[in-house]
């Protein structure tokens, strides 16, 4: 597991850099955000993956080792990262209308608050939030799902892409039954995008 981290680690400092003629294209498009931790940063090792879920889009990828949504994220090899609130009220405008979120392995369930982030997004001008359920592995898992769901009946505009119902029974992740492998991250790719198509 610690290895897997660590090459997801260091997949996930591949950011999409701003170019020039690639920069303008890009601009054109519709600008959508993807706000995750270890298991969206899964991804990188799959491009096809990233060019399935960015086709016709500007896309943007921040996904870190040890993200957690609102509580202060966890430290891995000396580093924690913005959590994904603070993603979101950094960011602000420059998120675009369109913003996917596929966070909470590292979270506590009673930290997990989906309506403090959907406020921050309101402000940010958000039209639309994509939020990815976690796989049931833990039961603590299943919680965090449960606040999800609940924060999509209060929120005009939050969407969930069930990944939990989805991937069940699915021989698309690594040992610890999370971080994807191709089939899995293509997968997930697929699901993201179709919410995503519906927003735009």
């Amino acid at each position: 597991m610690s290895r897997l981290l660590a090459l997801v680690a260091a997949a996930a400092l591949a950011v999409v850099a701003p170019g020039t003629a690639q920069d303008h294209a890009a601009a054109a498009k519709p600008r959508v955000t993807v706000i995750g931790d270890s298991v969206q940063a899964s991804f990188q090792y799959v491009p096809a993956a990233v060019r399935r879920l960015g086709k016709g889009f500007n896309l943007r990828v921040d996904a870190v080792v040890c993200r957690r949504l609102v509580a202060r994220s966890c430290a891995y090899n000396g580093v924690t990262p913005k959590t994904a609130l603070e993603v979101v009220r950094s960011r602000r405008r420059s998120l675009g209308r369109v913003v996917v979120v596929n966070v909470g392995y590292n979270d506590d369930a009673r930290g997990y608050d989906v309506n403090r982030v959907m406020r921050a997004m309101r402000s940010a001008k958000v039209k639309t939030v994509v939020w990815v359920t976690l796989r049931e592995t833990r039961s603590v898992y299943a919680s965090t799902n449960t606040s999800i769901r609940r924060a999509a009946k209060r929120w005009k505009g939050l969407v969930v892409a069930d990944w939990n119902r989805v991937s069940r029974g699915k021989r698309w992740f690594g040992s610890d039954g999370l971080h994807l492998n191709a089939k899995g991250a293509m997968a997930l790719s697929g699901l993201i995008r179709k919410k995503v198509l519906a927003a735009t």
